[in-house]
């Protein structure tokens, strides 16, 4: 790379990169690392271009649509969408120290659901990563049907794939970076940590990255094939098409958006498990499945085998998980008995005897608060805590504990508080509309910024890898505790 004050110019094994320069970092924004994705083929590797590219602009992100959620502005979290006419969208962005070299690696790859999210949300600009003398990558990858339907006759987890073809391009590129390929900690929050907490247990990212961190993550997130294809056949329903990949590939955006969108209604499709268990609650209806190369089995089983067993992890949850969901449309004080049980009964077979062991039917508590607690518990606490006692090697494990005075004080420690103070890009999502209200506090993300920081430099904590008696550190109090066990532990799979 040029070290002048001209704009940057970094040189890969596909070509040259023109960048921008500010305040000690370098940024090359929308920087290809495959090229533009056939609808339900492999990535393939982009093809080299002769003259200098402009990477000043951040290009497109998969097709998606933004919801919109009361009381909240979400865009700083997910980005603000696509609409598919820009198919050129397997693209990387690169904060990198000025001068770096041998520097530690962070890859960051975004939530939503597997159906929204893009490299370019303004809660997870890498900048302030580049200040800590890190390279901080984020990467784009292919959602909803294109990404995580096994549609038949096409390649499962083609999202993950996606994501593992952009890790070995970071390891081809990590010397042009001012990296080193030796020392790469993959991160991600929600839909984005489920992957990765599933690529920590795959073969196929063997020797891809040394640490994790899963942010509101783990991995029980994941269906049988044959489970996940009652999806497929039912979206061909919708969109009149057969139930295949021909069927599939020439359905345009807008439609697999709208079709998308029905099958997210509780009664759409059944996609519980012979069990009665639908692991991801209705939150949304693509995730990874297994029984392919890329996730041979279950992940936790995996886990207990040893795999995964040489990768550092650091996992954790926040407090008050799905009061992001429930609290700005007021489900939580609104939602009456009946239906809070039969809605946590399209997921949870004992879903009576779980609303009850989170209060339901004591004195002054309401269904919905009832089912909010549990949900946090069932979707996101206890299974990252299942996932670091399975891991046969290092795991640390946090707790998210402040909470965010949005939505009149009620939104707390919700699903992907933790995002600004991990970025240190709370200006993004301060404010009347913004997750993290008005005046959070500074030095928290200075703290919590430092902590992903030194993980990633060293596998450096201050608190103790996990044990049979599983120390949680709670980020904001800034100590460990021992926590008692969860009502959902015994209603969850083991």
């Amino acid at each position: 790379m040029q070290r002048n004050e001209e704009p940057p110019v970094l040189e890969l094994s596909t070509g040259q990169l023109k960048g921008a320069r500010a305040g000690g970092v370098c940024t090359f924004l929308g920087v290809p690392y495959a090229d533009p994705p056939e609808r339900f083929a492999l990535p393939a590797p982009r093809t080299p271009w002769r003259q200098i590219r402009d990477a000043t602009q951040p290009g497109s992100c998969a097709p998606y649509r933004v919801r919109e959620v009361p009381q909240l502005d979400v865009i700083p979290l997910v980005g603000s969408g696509s609409d598919g006419s820009d198919g050129d969208y397997l693209l990387a962005n690169v904060w990198m120290p000025e001068n770096a070299q041998d520097a530690p690696i962070m890859v960051w790859v975004h939530g939503g659901g597997f159906v929204v999210g893009s490299k370019d949300a303004p809660v997870s600009d890498g900048t302030q990563f580049a200040k800590s003398g890190v390279v901080c990558i984020a990467i784009n990858y292919r959602l909803g049907i294109d990404g995580f339907l096994p549609v038949p006759g096409a390649p499962t987890n083609i999202g993950l794939r996606d994501i593992l073809f952009a890790l070995r391009w970071v390891q081809e590129n990590a010397k042009a970076f001012g990296g080193d390929p030796r020392n790469v900690t993959v991160f991600g929050e929600s839909a984005g940590a489920m992957a990765l907490a599933d690529l920590v247990t795959s073969p196929l990212a063997t020797g891809l990255f040394r640490r994790a961190i899963i942010q509101s993550g783990h991995g029980a997130m994941v269906r049988d094939i044959d489970v996940g294809q009652r999806l497929v056949r039912k979206l061909a329903k919708l969109l009149g098409i057969t139930p295949d990949a021909a069927g599939f590939a020439n359905v345009d955006h807008d439609a697999a958006m709208e079709a998308l969108e029905k099958v997210s209604k509780p009664t759409a499709v059944d996609l519980r498990d012979p069990e009665g268990f639908e692991p991801v609650y209705g939150i949304s209806r693509f995730i990874p499945v297994y029984g392919d190369d890329v996730l041979p089995e279950k992940p936790i089983e995996a886990l207990r085998k040893g795999a995964g067993k040489d990768i550092d992890i650091l996992i954790g949850s926040n407090a008050e998980e799905m009061n992001l969901y429930f609290v700005p449309t007021g489900v939580h004080r609104k939602i009456p008995g009946l239906v809070a049980w039969w809605l946590l009964s399209r997921s949870q077979p004992r879903s009576r005897q779980v609303l009850k062991a989170y209060g339901l039917g004591q004195k002054g508590a309401r269904p919905g608060e009832a089912m909010t607690r549990a949900m946090s518990d069932l979707v996101f606490r206890w299974p990252a805590r299942q996932f670091a006692k399975a891991h046969r090697g290092r795991s640390w494990v946090y707790e998210m504990d402040w909470r965010s005075t949005a939505c009149e004080g009620e939104l707390g420690a919700c699903h992907g508080i933790e995002l600004p103070f991990v970025f240190k890009t709370l200006e993004s999502v301060s404010g009347p509309r913004g997750i993290a209200g008005e005046a959070p506090p500074s030095e928290l993300a200075d703290r919590i910024h430092g902590l992903w920081v030194d993980f990633a430099r060293e596998g450096a904590l201050p608190w103790e890898p996990a044990n049979g008696d599983l120390p949680v550190y709670q980020l904001a109090a800034s100590k460990t505790r021992i926590e008692p066990r969860m009502p959902a532990a015994d209603y969850l799979p083991d």
